[in-house]
């Protein structure tokens, strides 16, 4: 009996002891003012900064195309994918952070130092599982940032065309890749500590926002809410919020940044207990006040008239993106400099400038692909579903599947989820419904939509779903405050027959509407 709790002692003390090089290093040394100012902004590592990179990082953009999942999937529906993939989600971050203590635990009693090396999840995979799982993992998680990082660039494009539309969508794509490339300035997770504070102020501003705003303006006439209506609608909706509760591709690299990573266990689903009260109000009042017209707007905004309130939540949301961009960038940046050999450099600069040429195919994707809301259900479907659902249930359940293993767990399960057999059928029943309804359904409908939408607007397009620019008005020549014109066009009603005079003419001059509609699909 002593010798059982003599070995308990033993693993509590290396748990606790798992993370502590950054408190075991500033022991006895004095803090100046400059130092205690530098802290709290800069250096982060509790269980609060936790919350606010998790919570910051895991509703960004995604805010603004809730709604429109919603008039897919019908507000019965979206409200139960919300609850089920947060829960789901809560699940597989708590799997990753005992994988990562284990993996951690592991290495330490081998006397491995972390102190100038930050633990990723691929590396995590490799430690338990060997290497074809970290080549699974590496592959998958990268694809996933990369393509995240895409997002946040269409995201800042398709927002500041609602407070500037002199620029097109594309125009903006390119001065936002530049304003995103500063990111390479920040070390890592531990700085984020002032803008995932700052993000999450931003996001729940704009929530709100949606909900009241949705609430004053009232339904419009006529509105419908037949949603669902179609597999493919139903499904594509379904995977965007499974992208939105998938934002734990970068569990590890926030755990790895706190003081004591034991304490994540419960973080991520605190963080998405919050989230949800940010996103059920604000997708479910904008989606009864507009319905069906959300189907041809993704982005919420398109839909709100334009005040003070808005124009500041644009600017608060396009701020956020680039912190959001950040977040999902900075484990790329990490992997960049693991392959060329500078993550040990102690020199921001050097590892800044080695960072550059991860932005630019973020960017140029960015350019090809500017499909605001259909990207986020494609992403979802064919990387997330595996990146942060299926590939840690598996792994959790592999790294664990014999007694030895079992037996020397640094965490076991605890009672209330059913020990190892309960928490081995919830591991099951993810990996076969996110398989199934997420990847197979899933990523059907999300790239039927996708293939549709590159067929509708092509790649490369300047400006996707902006207005279309009004056709010339041909005014009556007398028209108020403006100059009359010496020429003028006499059309004979129901005639497409005009003539051409210099003289002005006394009636009101007009185009037929069929002409105007002949003009406008010649000219686009």
């Amino acid at each position: 009996m002593s010798s059982t709790s003599n070995h308990n002692d033993d693993k509590i003390v290396e748990t606790v002891m798992v993370g502590r090089y950054i408190e075991m290093e500033n022991e006895g040394e004095k803090k100046t003012a400059k130092s205690r100012f530098s802290s709290l902004l800069w250096h982060g590592g509790s269980a609060y900064d936790a919350w606010f990179s998790c919570a910051s990082n895991q509703v960004a953009q995604v805010l603004l195309t809730l709604p429109y999942s919603f008039s897919q999937l019908g507000m019965l529906s979206g409200i139960l994918f919300q609850l089920l993939y947060g829960l789901m989600g809560s699940w597989t971050a708590y799997l990753i952070s005992i994988l990562y203590v284990e993996y951690r635990t592991r290495k330490e009693r081998e006397k491995v130092d972390f102190r100038n090396h930050v633990i990723q999840w691929f590396e995590v995979l490799e430690g338990l599982l060997g290497k074809h799982w970290r080549n699974v993992g590496l592959v998958f998680n990268c694809t996933f940032l990369l393509f995240g990082s895409v997002i946040q660039l269409i995201a800042c494009a398709s927002n500041i065309y609602y407070i500037n539309d002199k620029l097109d969508k594309r125009t903006w794509t390119y001065i936002f890749g530049a304003c995103c490339a500063t990111t390479v300035f920040i070390p890592s997770f531990r700085n984020y500590r002032i803008w995932s504070f700052l993000g999450l102020l931003m996001t729940t501003y704009t929530a709100w926002y949606l909900a009241i705003a949705a609430l004053l303006h009232g339904q419009v006439d006529g509105v419908k809410h037949s949603g669902p209506t179609k597999p493919v609608l139903y499904f594509t909706g379904a995977t965007n919020i499974l992208y939105t509760f998938g934002g734990h591709a970068v569990t590890v690299e926030i755990m790895h940044a706190m003081w004591k990573p034991q304490k994540f266990k419960a973080i991520y689903l605190l963080a998405t207990a919050y989230v949800l009260t940010l996103t059920l109000p604000s997708a479910a009042t904008v989606y009864w006040a507009f319905g069906d017209k959300l189907l041809e707007r993704s982005n919420a905004f398109a839909l709100l008239p334009r005040t003070p309130f808005r124009d500041a939540a644009v600017v608060l949301m396009l701020i956020h993106q680039f912190i959001t961009f950040g977040f999902a960038c900075t484990p790329l940046y990490f992997v960049w400099e693991k392959a060329i050999g500078l993550h040990d450099c102690e020199s921001l600069c050097k590892r800044a400038a080695a960072r550059l040429p991860v932005v630019v195919p973020i960017w140029f994707l960015a350019i090809i692909f500017p499909f605001f809301g259909p990207i986020n259900s494609a992403v979802g479907s064919l990387l997330v579903s595996f990146t942060v659902y299926i590939i840690p249930a598996l792994a959790h359940m592999l790294t664990f599947r014999s007694g030895h293993a079992r037996e020397n767990a640094v965490e076991p399960p605890p009672r209330y989820f059913g020990r190892w057999i309960g928490v081995y059928t919830i591991n099951t029943i993810i990996v076969g419904w996110v398989f199934v309804v997420g990847f197979g359904f899933g990523g059907w409908a999300s790239m039927t939509n996708f293939i549709h939408q590159i067929k509708t607007f092509g790649l490369f397009t300047k400006c996707y779903q902006c207005p279309p620019p009004l056709p010339p008005i041909f005014l009556p020549v007398n028209t108020p405050a403006v100059a009359p014109s010496p020429f003028s066009y006499n059309v004979a009603p129901n005639s497409t027959q005009f003539t051409f005079s210099s003289s002005p003419s006394p009636s009101p001059s007009y185009l037929p509407p069929h002409f105007h509609h002949h003009h406008y699909h010649h000219g686009h």
